[in-house]
C-alpha cells in the first residue's frame, strides 16, 4: 500500500478515530487503526469493540492499494507533529509502515490485518435522518446527566426514544434528569427505546462538526449507526430497562420561582466555593422577591448571596446539590429560568421560559 497526501487531509480524521481506541487494550490489535486504500479514497477504523468509528477521505492519490493495521496514537501524535501543510506519504514494506515528511522519516511497526475486528454488520430496524443541529442539541442538552459508573449500568448512557412524531433523549444519575425532544416525523414507528453507552454519546459529540449536512442514524436491535460526512460510527447498545423517567416529572407545583439565569449561575458559583467537597449542598430560603442562597462547610465557613427573584408561594427553604443546579444553568440559553417545586422535599422543575423543548428534574437534599 503506498499514497501521499496533505498533513490537513487526515488529521481531523485520525484525532477522532483514536479517540475510540483505548489506551489499555487486551488485544495488541486494538491499539491499531485499520487503514485501507482502495479506488480513490483512504479509510480509518478504530474501535474497542463497544465503539468503532470510520472515517473515509476521498480524492487521495493512490498509487498502489491495500490495507495495514499501525498503531493509533503513535501515527496520530506523529501526523500532529507535522508541519502544516506537509505532504506526506504512507508506504507499507514489509512489516512495516514507512511515514515520510520532507526530511522526517518515520517506521511503525504494523499487525496482521486479518487480526483487526471485522466490521459490526446489523439489520437495521429504523432509519431517521435529521439536522445535524438538532442532534446536538439533544447530545449538549441532556448528556451532562449521564452517569458515571453506577452500579444500575443503564444509567451509564443516554436513553434514545423514538416515535412517529418526535426524538427525544433522557439521562439521568438518579439524582437529576435531563431531558430534551425535537420533532421528527418518523413513520412506522410507534416507539423505540434504546439506551446509548457512555463512550458512544462522548465520542458521538465528538464526532459532530459545523456541517450542513444532516445525519443519518440507524437502530438496530442491539446496535446504533450514526453517518455523518465521511463518518460512520457505530455503538453498542446497553442491555438493560431505562427508568420510566415520566413518572419523575414533578406533576404538582404549587411555588414558583423566575430569575435571571445568568445572575443566578454566578451567584451560584460563588457560594459553591465555601460549600462542602463532599456534599456540595447549598440552602436556598425563599422569601418575598427575594432568593437567599447559604453555603458552609466542616471548616465553619460560611457564603451568603441574595438574588432578586420573582417567587409565588409561601416562604420556603430547601436544599440542592450546587454542582447539579450550576449544570443546568450552564446549559440553558435563555435570559430567565423558572423553578418550580411543591415543598421542601419534593424534587425541582427547572425549564426555560418560553422554550418547551427541554427541561430538568433535580432531587433536593436533606439540610
Amino acid at each position: 500500500m503506498k499514497f501521499t497526501t496533505e498533513r490537513e487531509n487526515l488529521l481531523r480524521p485520525l484525532q477522532l478515530v483514536t479517540g475510540v481506541v483505548e489506551r489499555r487494550q487486551t488485544l495488541p490489535v486494538l491499539s491499531n487503526v485499520l487503514i485501507k486504500a482502495a479506488d480513490g479514497a483512504v479509510s480509518i477504523t478504530g474501535t474497542d469493540l463497544e465503539v468503532q468509528l470510520v472515517a473515509t477521505v476521498d480524492g487521495i492519490d493512490i498509487e498502489q492499494e491495500g490495507a495495514v493495521t499501525v498503531p493509533a496514537r503513535k501515527l496520530a501524535d506523529i501526523w500532529r507533529s507535522l508541519v502544516e501543510g506537509a505532504t506526506v506519504s504512507l508506504v507499507v514494506e514489509g512489516d512495516r509502515t514507512i511515514v515520510r515528511s520532507g526530511r522526517s522519516r518515520f517506521a511503525l511497526a504494523t499487525l496482521p490485518v486479518d487480526e483487526f475486528p471485522d466490521a459490526v454488520s446489523q439489520q437495521a430496524d429504523v432509519n431517521v435522518s435529521l439536522p445535524l443541529a438538532d442532534l446536538r442539541r439533544l447530545l449538549d442538552k441532556t448528556s451532562f446527566a449521564m452517569a458515571q459508573q453506577d452500579v444500575r449500568y443503564f444509567l451509564n448512557g443516554l436513553l434514545l426514544e423514538i416515535t412517529n412524531t418526535h426524538l427525544r433523549a433522557v439521562a439521568t444519575d438518579g439524582h437529576r434528569m435531563a431531558m430534551c425532544t425535537v420533532g421528527q416525523n418518523v413513520t412506522g414507528v410507534d416507539r423505540i427505546q434504546a439506551i446509548v453507552p457512555r463512550k458512544g454519546v462522548i465520542e458521538l459529540g465528538r464526532l459532530l462538526n459545523d456541517s450542513s449536512a444532516d445525519v443519518e442514524l440507524s437502530l438496530g436491535s442491539n446496535h446504533l449507526t450514526v453517518k455523518q460526512d465521511a463518518y460512520t460510527l457505530t455503538t453498542k447498545l446497553v442491555d438493560g430497562k431505562f427508568p420510566d423517567y415520566e413518572t419523575v416529572i414533578p406533576k404538582e407545583t404549587g411555588r414558583t420561582v423566575v430569575g435571571d439565569r445568568e445572575t443566578l449561575r454566578h451567584a451560584f458559583q460563588r457560594a459553591s466555593i465555601l460549600s462542602n467537597e463532599k456534599y456540595r449542598c447549598v440552602r436556598l430560603s425563599l422569601e418575598g422577591e427575594q432568593m437567599k442562597i447559604e453555603a458552609n462547610n466542616p471548616e465553619q465557613e460560611e457564603a451568603e448571596e441574595i438574588v432578586a427573584v420573582e417567587y409565588e408561594g409561601d416562604s420556603l427553604e430547601i436544599g440542592f446539590n450546587v454542582a447539579y443546579l450550576q449544570d443546568v444553568l450552564g446549559v440553558l440559553e435563555t435570559e430567565s429560568v423558572r423553578l418550580s417545586v411543591a415543598d421542601a422535599n419534593s424534587s425541582a422543575l427547572i425549564e426555560a421560559p418560553g422554550v418547551d423543548d427541554s427541561l430538568y428534574v433535580v432531587m433536593p437534599m436533606r439540610l
